[in-house]
């Protein structure tokens, strides 16, 4: 028996909760990648992990909040618990490969289209294993050709926002890349659920795993908290805003012309040897 989707339970809410936290994890990740790539060695890890764990627990929580609003009439749906937070492991290390590779390669060439693609398979990847987490009295099947085209923006928009990430054009920027990211994603989201349909057995026994509302708290709470955090360490950082180092060259200060250092340097060392020859002609024994 053919069961009947609706993945707007709740209207417009939770479509649009589920965009902005794409695009909340999708500009802490940015920001940190195109922090990491103005910092020396030693620092560019740590803002790398900072920004693969914000894209991946946005993309985390933007699924499982639209999830929220997913039912099928005629049974309910449970989630298992495991299986729920290995979609959120998969998402952080998969996205982390590619903007590692990103970070430390650079934002163009092969180096972009591996960490893109990278990224772009760890987004599907979490999405799919996040549906594979449900149980519910039926069987879910998928259409091929519309899982392709949902895996393929993924890949298309983990790429366009990691090339953004490389410009390092400063933080409008980067915002404006979080807002095309956030949607690419939750076009990916709703492309893959437009994949689904749901073939139920007709049975009586109980799914089992999990209920949504076990699972909102530590959903909503646990990333969402880490989001939080990990915004106050971007707008706390001086250079998330300008986007460029701090510390410019000795040359380009400001207040110290380029080339009066240099002239200056010149005539020292072209008058100096004048004024030692003198000097040294001008002592006479007599005068020791």
């Amino acid at each position: 028996m053919q069961g009947t989707i609706d993945g707007f339970s709740y209207g417009l809410v939770t479509p649009l909760v589920a965009y902005f936290m794409a695009c909340l994890g999708g500009a802490l990740g940015l920001r940190c990648t195109t922090r990491s790539m103005l910092v020396s060695h030693s620092w560019r890890p740590g803002w790398l992990a900072l920004g693969s764990a914000a894209i991946g627990s946005g993309i985390w929580t933007m699924h499982f909040v639209a999830m929220m609003g997913f039912t099928v009439r005629g049974t309910p749906i449970h989630y298992d618990k495991a299986m729920t937070f290995a979609s959120l492991a998969v998402a952080i290390v998969m996205v982390g490969v590619g903007i590692f590779i990103v970070g430390y390669k650079g934002a163009r060439g092969t180096a972009l289209f591996t960490g893109g693609t990278i990224t772009g398979l760890g987004i599907a990847s979490m999405h799919y294993l996040g549906m594979a987490s449900m149980s519910l009295d039926g069987k879910l099947e998928y259409n091929t050709v519309t899982v392709g085209i949902s895996v393929a923006i993924a890949m298309g928009a983990a790429t366009a926002a990691l090339w953004a990430a490389g410009q390092v054009r400063g933080f409008l920027w980067s915002v404006g890349a979080s807002l095309v990211m956030g949607l690419a994603v939750s076009g990916m989201h709703y492309t893959g659920m437009a994949a689904l349909s749901v073939h139920l057995h007709g049975t009586a026994e109980p799914a089992s795993g999990e209920s949504p509302a076990a699972l909102l708290a530590p959903m909503l709470i646990g990333p969402l908290a880490f989001l939080l955090l990990a915004g106050v360490v971007v707008m706390f950082d001086p250079l998330m805003v300008m986007g460029k180092p701090a510390v410019a060259p000795v040359e380009q200060k400001p207040g110290i012309p380029a080339h009066t250092h240099v002239r200056h340097s010149a005539n020292r060392l072209r008058f100096r040897p004048r004024r030692t020859v003198e000097h040294r002609g001008s002592r006479t024994p007599q005068n020791r």
